[in-house]
């Protein structure tokens, strides 16, 4: 199954219907008549009215056919939904790309990580730690940052990814207690970035090979939520150094459009950071054991 080919008009409807149809008629307040609705969620004329515009009119923003709703109809629209503010700013940036749609979409985000980043990391042991692109390919990574994730460093460099990994690595099932959550965090955050940049070639790279490989990836992204709910803390049952809580941040970098740097930290003197230290010193062992076996299969220069 390929990822659907569609224009900003397109993504704005696609939207508009995975939320209609995912808000009940009590949550809106309305009251549901007799007999059984055949329509999952809110019918087109409920959401229509609820939000003050015509049936004829969202029947064609629903079907991509309205590319230019007024800031007020947005708005509108997001009252009647529920949409949080998040959704709602989502809503608002697929309806300015479907109005001032660019036919030719702009360059990917640059996968290089600068130098300075990398002793950044380096200096952020025995935290783990690690760079990720939009499409959540790990760019950069400490010791820890790339062994938290238990067989990710089996798979060569190019295929660590972190959704991937969420997905089809055999051992994240096992690795994430609250596996359910972590996935849906995954692709809502995701779906959001697909959102306002359908073309991107990293992404729908990405989400055709998951939505061809995994079940689990087709039904949420079929739902086209794009705010996972993120806990600070998260708990990793890991193989080598047991089960660990860690505190994690994600925040954007300066001056590298589209990466992202993801860190842990555990309190010291706690077991959770024993372990963290574990982690570090078994996986910089690791390290170095591969790189003085790469240096011993490297033909002799003449």
């Amino acid at each position: 199954m390929a990822p659907e080919q569609h224009t900003s008009g397109d993504e704005l409807a696609r939207f508009l219907r995975a939320r209609r149809t995912q808000t009940s008629p009590e949550s809106a307040g309305l009251t549901p008549g007799p007999g059984v609705r055949r329509t999952p969620g809110l019918r087109r004329e409920e959401l229509a009215t609820l939000a003050g515009v015509s049936i004829d009119y969202y029947t064609r923003l629903e079907r991509g056919k309205e590319t230019r709703p007024s800031p007020g109809v947005i708005d509108a629209l997001a009252r009647a939904l529920h949409l949080d503010d998040d959704e709602h700013r989502h809503l608002r940036e697929l309806a300015a790309r479907a109005a001032h749609y660019a036919p030719e979409p702009p360059p990917p985000p640059s996968r290089t990580v600068r130098p300075h980043l990398k002793l950044l990391l380096e200096a952020m042991r025995p935290n783990p730690a690690y760079i990720v692109s939009r499409s959540m390919d790990l760019l950069a990574w400490n010791p820890a940052g790339l062994a938290l994730y238990a067989g990710i460093a089996d798979w060569p460099a190019k295929q660590r990814n972190l959704a991937r990994y969420l997905f089809l690595h055999p051992t994240a099932r096992e690795l994430f207690p609250d596996w359910d959550t972590q996935v849906r965090g995954c692709v809502a955050r995701l779906r959001a970035e697909a959102g306002t940049n359908p073309d991107a070639p990293d992404l729908t790279s990405l989400v055709g090979e998951l939505l061809l490989k995994s079940p689990d990836f087709a039904k949420l992204w079929e739902r086209y939520e794009v705010i996972g709910r993120k806990k600070v803390q998260k708990t990793f049952h890991h193989p080598q150094v047991g089960v660990l809580t860690l505190s994690g941040q994600s925040m954007h970098l300066e001056g590298t459009p589209g990466q992202r740097l993801g860190a842990y930290t555990a309190e010291p003197g706690t077991p959770d950071h024993d372990a963290m230290l574990l982690l570090d010193m078994t996986a910089r062992e690791s390290a170095e054991r591969q790189e003085t076996q790469a240096e011993r299969q490297r033909p002799a220069s003449s």
